[in-house]
């Protein structure tokens, strides 16, 4: 029943049908004992008084066992009778308070720890009944361990706590996962039998303390197989399938970083029994084990071109550096974004709406460089519009793909979630949406958070683009440099668009003034043979049916201007709207 693994941060339960039910069967379990040797293990290092209670033998792997008897009985009887029952309890209660301390502490280092339960549903129907599952192993776990530490609490104190608080004591993220459930080429076998995720339970807000805050380099193409490098233990990897848009990719993701992959459902849809009935477009190994990828850069993010599978396969090292979400969630878009050009598909970085203003409904695309005000703008379009904004509709908020049809191009984006700076945010923000997000690093610079924003339906439904914007977030508005100015014609855009000129944010390692190619390196830059065509042909189509095609002058990388810049270009960008083409 119990399979527990403590790996860096993180408390891992693999269960197949049940879990503890009763507080002996918890305060019996590998979990406990292992959880209380690691944390006498701390206390003992920065020389805790509350290990007084052991007398000084609290390295003995028997006195531990006899202490964890002695919390079985003190389960049930009080402190003083516990210990009656009991041979050689005298120095457990021979100071209330620090037993008391003691219990606390073992508490909360347990609480410090990011906790994961996995339910292997292989061979039964866990997965088809989910909310029964999570009821029955995730809730039951929830309530038996808080509930075993307040009776614990209540026998020592001899009487019950004034106060309870319904803290989540038990697993902050579970899944149910079954394996061989996907469709790969035979060569791909061997990542058959990693389970995948069907159904998740996320109890927010999570917090997250990546290993990494910065993400640095950019993912190159390399001509050999990854995937052929290397041996992968499948009872050390999760498999998350996305919906990345219209596209399927299958994220597999190694446990130093359950953290991050298991962040993935605040961003992209969980693909359905139907969506895995056919091959994915791509699949990305996310924590590598061994030196295997660093033969091909010092900084190995890459990707490889499977023509002859067709299928593209992106891999990652299992190191601290690439431990952030950065990492994760841009090669999984970089593999989305070739795809889409080998299917014709114009890829764009970028933040695309849908607005009803004052009567007047338009779909806005803004592209633009990681930290160039597109998120920013949209948060300040829906302060300052008020009860004027009809509603408003985001499609994508970092990536998606545009196609022509008929005589209209059309957008699609890609996630469900916003992955947002904290910093850039206006001051409370972030507490609206606790209720649903994944806070990551919080008390550092380029604090993130993950928070649903749309559903599948509606980022890959065809939308009508209105208007093209690049967003600058270096140039300061004046008379002659608008909040929004329109491009005369194919050239000036597309040479705009092509330098993709920004200040950097800090989000990366870069710094000062940077160029991407279409602000976009993940992706266009490595394919430019593709890309430059078809970014003639859309940008060209553009002017043909009259989107207006313009630069949104953001200022958000102007220091003293982070709020002010995104608040004035949100407000040009909801006049054009109110004014254009109006009937």
């Amino acid at each position: 029943m119990e399979n527990v693994k403590f790996v860096a941060n993180k408390a891992i339960i693999k269960v197949k049908y049940r879990t503890f039910e009763t507080a002996d069967e918890l305060l019996s379990s590998k979990l406990f004992h292992r959880l209380l040797a690691s944390c006498i293990n701390e206390l003992a290092h920065c020389q805790s008084p509350l290990l007084e209670i052991f007398a000084g033998e609290h390295k003995s792997i028997e006195r531990q066992r006899h202490f964890v008897r002695f919390c079985k009985n003190l389960y049930k009887l009080n402190y003083h009778d516990a210990a009656k029952i009991q041979e050689n309890c005298e120095t457990y209660i021979a100071n209330q308070r620090t037993l008391n301390d003691f219990v606390m502490y073992v508490y909360d280092y347990w609480r410090s720890y990011n906790r994961y339960i996995i339910c292997d549903s292989e061979n039964d129907t866990l997965d088809q009944r989910p909310y029964r599952t999570f009821m029955s192993t995730v809730e039951q776990l929830n309530h038996l361990i808080r509930g075993t530490y307040r009776a614990l609490l209540e026998n020592i104190n001899c009487r019950p706590p004034r106060v309870y608080r319904q803290i989540v004591a038990g697993a902050e993220v579970s899944v149910i996962a079954i394996p061989n459930i996907v469709r790969l080429p035979g060569k791909y076998a061997k990542l058959k039998s990693v389970l995948v995720i069907r159904q998740i339970l996320l109890s927010p807000p999570l917090i997250v303390n990546q290993p990494n805050n910065k993400r640095k380099g950019k993912f190159e193409k390399v001509l050999v197989n990854p995937i052929q490098l290397n041996e992968i233990n499948p009872g050390e990897w999760l498999c998350f399938p996305a919906k990345v848009g219209k596209q399927i990719i299958l994220i597999y993701f190694h446990e130093n970083f359950f953290e991050l992959g298991m962040s993935l459902c605040n961003l992209f849809e969980l693909a359905s029994d139907e969506d895995l009935t056919t091959q994915p477009s791509a699949f990305f190994m996310y924590g590598v084990p061994g030196e295997s990828l660093y033969q091909f850069s010092d900084h190995p993010t890459v990707f490889f071109d499977d023509a002859e599978n067709k299928i593209l396969v992106g891999a990652c090292p299992n190191k601290d550096e690439f431990g952030y979400f950065g990492y994760l969630k841009k090669m999984v878009l970089t593999l989305h974004n070739i795809h889409a050009m080998k299917q014709g598909s114009l890829p764009f970085h970028g933040a695309l709406i849908k607005i009803s203003f004052d009567g007047n409904k338009k779909t806005v695309l803004i592209m633009g460089d990681t930290g160039t005000g597109k998120s920013e703008t949209i948060e300040a379009i829906r302060e300052i519009g008020g009860q004027s904004i009809n509603s408003m509709q985001i499609i994508a908020d970092d990536m998606g793909s545009l196609e022509i049809s008929g005589n209209a191009v059309v957008g699609f984006g890609t996630e469900i979630g916003a992955f947002l700076r904290i910093d850039d945010l206006r001051p409370g923000y972030i507490y609206g949406k606790m209720d649903r997000a994944i806070i990551m690093n919080p008390t550092q610079t380029n604090a993130r958070v993950i928070y649903p924003v749309a559903t599948i339906e509606d980022i890959i439904a065809a939308h009508s683009i209105d208007f093209v914007l690049y967003a600058n977030n270096y140039e300061l508005t004046n008379t002659s440099t608008p909040a929004i100015e329109r491009f005369e014609d194919v050239g000036t855009a597309l040479a705009a668009f092509r330098s993709g000129q920004a200040m950097s944010k800090g989000t990366t390692n870069l710094s000062g003034m940077t160029h991407a190619y279409f602000a976009n390196v993940f992706g266009p830059d490595q394919y430019r043979e593709l890309h430059d065509p078809l970014s003639d042909k859309y940008f060209t189509f553009f002017f043909d049916c009259g989107i207006y095609v313009g630069q949104l002058r953001t200022q958000l990388g102007i220091p003293g201007l982070e709020f002010d810049g995104p608040k004035k270009s949100a407000k040009a960008l909801l006049d054009l709207i109110a004014t254009h083409n109006q009937d």
